[in-house]
């Protein structure tokens, strides 16, 4: 069985959580308003709304969706409706990793939810940095065993994946030089990166266990890995990406990581052999991922090699080819990949707004116009 182990169809179910920041709707400021914002977006989207580790942020859910057309209209729609009920208290949101300039400075801590507040006294400063968004991607594996194998067989490509939503280039007012300086920000928890190679579900179990002893985290929901086992639903949870600047990235991103865990799946199931580099080497490939999108060379896993990004990117489509057929997403996310290669990234985006008056206004207002999804698309019953 290739898309779902133990089932009888091919299809790989997925859901997308989008994180923004929330701003102010008149300047785009960034400001410690979700708190605010919360209320009449519960009205509006229900349990979909989620609060977040810091008041500038606020998270969306899409519910399970089996096809990308279905994410596609959830994505927007939510999206949609955070900007509708924002309207109502004068906030906005940005889809953008980190902010073009504010400062984490300027931010507080959601205290009142009880687990940040215990967050912030345990990890003080790097808790009160986190102002930054990421999407993640959730995909139906029920069977735990091997929602683990392809934890293991996904790393090589998740640098790709990273690539292609880079979309966090200033951070506090200066370009970083870095397509995603989110990830540099993120890689300061101490479960963050790369996921260890694990043998078995009751491996990470183990592992879990001991973190847990040591007082290193409190539950499993404390792992900050790129990619990692759901404790929460029978899903592998997909967490490299940067919150992406447009629905149609976050849609390739979702196909691509689909796909990716459909062709891993399969392979489990059929005993083929893990083949991963070294920790290190990936840890390199993910960092060059960060540093340079998809404007610069990438790490080939086919060659453990430095190539063209497109080239790279041509490899991913290459081995996850089979995948994107059996769910239906081919089409749309060849011409979707495409369209962020010729276009750029987010990153790209940001940087060539305010390469125009060198005015971090005018970034902050492209983020703002990328972010709005515009009318909400139907999905055909």
């Amino acid at each position: 069985m290739p898309g779902r182990p133990g089932g009888t169809t091919e299809v790989i179910t997925l859901g997308v959580e989008e994180e923004f920041l929330v701003v102010d709707a008149a300047t785009g400021a960034l400001v410690s308003r979700s708190d605010v914002l919360l209320p009449p977006a519960r009205s509006v989207l229900g349990e979909a709304v989620a609060e977040e580790l810091n008041l500038c942020q606020i998270e969306v859910a899409t519910p399970v969706c089996t096809t990308l057309a279905e994410g596609r209209h959830h994505v927007a729609a939510l999206r949609r409706g955070l900007l509708d009920a924002g309207a109502t208290v004068g906030t906005g949101i940005a889809a953008t990793g980190t902010h073009p300039t504010g400062s984490w400075r300027a931010q507080q801590v959601n205290a009142g939810v009880e687990r940040y507040r215990r967050m912030e006294d345990v990890y003080q400063a790097v808790a009160r940095q986190q102002v930054i968004c990421g999407c993640h991607v959730h995909v139906g594996i029920p069977d735990p065993e091997v929602a683990v194998s392809v934890m293991n067989r996904v790393q090589p490509w998740l640098p790709v994946l990273m690539a292609l939503s880079t979309n966090s280039p200033f951070w506090q007012g200066l370009d970083t030089g870095y397509a995603s300086y989110r990830v540099q920000v993120w890689h300061r928890w101490p479960t963050s990166g790369m996921p260890p190679q694990l043998a078995s579900r009751q491996a990470f179990d183990d592992l879990v266990g001991d973190l847990v002893s040591i007082g290193a985290i409190e539950d499993a929901t404390f792992l900050y890995w790129f990619v990692r086992p759901s404790v929460r639903f029978p899903t592998l949870e997909f967490r490299t990406s940067d919150v992406c600047l447009s629905v149609d990235e976050t849609v390739a991103i979702a196909g691509l990581v689909r796909a990716l865990a459909w062709t891993e799946a399969k392979a489990a199931v059929a005993g083929s052999p893990v083949t991963s580099p070294r920790h290190e080497v990936s840890d390199a490939a993910m960092w060059r991922a960060t540093r340079y999108g998809v404007d610069e060379l990438l790490v080939s896993p086919v060659s453990w090699r430095p190539r063209p990004a497109a080239d790279v990117v041509g490899e991913l489509l290459d081995h996850v080819g089979e995948g994107l057929e059996a769910n239906g997403d081919g089409a749309e996310v060849g011409e979707l990949v495409a369209g962020i290669l010729g276009s750029g990234t987010g990153a790209r985006r940001q940087r060539a707004a305010f390469a125009e008056r060198s005015d971090p206004e005018d970034v902050v207002a492209r983020v703002l116009a990328e972010t709005d999804p515009g009318p909400v698309p139907a999905v055909a019953p």
